[in-house]
């Protein structure tokens, strides 16, 4: 069972996110609050699976607690999903930095938010496809032209490319397992090797790099 936690400061979103939610075999929602204040203290205490956070809350807002509960220096960090009606460009920068692993936007449907709860809980991420590619080269372009590249402690090895540039183009694992004919195993192996070279906590940390160094250029 996935537990969920839900902050958003309306009352009729938490709603209807803890009726998709509650409606699904393998999820279950822990607890909902109204502030960024309140979904910290509660997902210290309850360390849900995934935490579901609105951008624009009283107290602190989803940035905020996305870096609190997921960001670089948290030691045990929580998987975050951030869902929004704001599609910003630094937004959605902003929340990959800080940790989350997914970002959505509330008009993106049903479907996608339970997928993206399910992505998050085994250690995927995803983000609305309508933005993925937009803005990891929108940065990547950015950071390109004022920083040197990146270089890998170690080498990649082709395979690992092949897994990096499919994974910056928005793929999910069983997506890039289909398309380069490999097993499961094999891409989540292939995966953990590159977070290991990049230093990478996540894939969205792996497309980010990869676009920001030039690698899906021809991809």
């Amino acid at each position: 069972m996935i537990r969920v936690l839900i902050a958003d400061d309306q009352d009729m979103v938490r709603i209807g996110f803890r009726m998709i939610l509650d409606a699904q075999d393998d999820i279950e929602v822990v607890a909902d609050v109204a502030d960024g204040i309140e979904a910290v203290r509660k997902a210290r205490e309850l360390r849900p699976d995934v935490c579901l956070l609105d951008i624009r809350m009283p107290g602190m807002d989803g940035l905020q607690v996305t870096k609190q509960l997921a960001g670089p220096d948290v030691a045990d960090p929580l998987k975050v999903v951030v869902v929004t009606t704001f599609d910003l460009d630094e937004y959605v920068h902003t929340a990959l930095q800080g940790g989350a692993s997914g970002f959505l936007l509330k008009d993106a449907g049903p479907a996608l938010l339970i997928e993206a709860i399910r992505a998050a809980a085994r250690g995927d991420a995803l983000v609305s496809p309508q933005i993925t590619v937009r803005l990891l080269k929108h940065f990547g372009d950015q950071q390109q032209a004022r920083r040197p590249v990146e270089q890998p402690s170690e080498p990649l090895t082709a395979r690992e490319l092949d897994v990096v540039k499919a994974t910056a183009r928005g793929l999910t694992n069983t997506e890039i397992g289909t398309e380069l004919y490999l097993s499961l195993s094999t891409v989540k192996t292939h995966l953990a090797s590159v977070q290991s070279k990049i230093g990478a906590r996540n894939r969205v940390e792996i497309a980010a790099w990869a676009w920001r160094n030039g690698v899906v250029d021809d991809a």
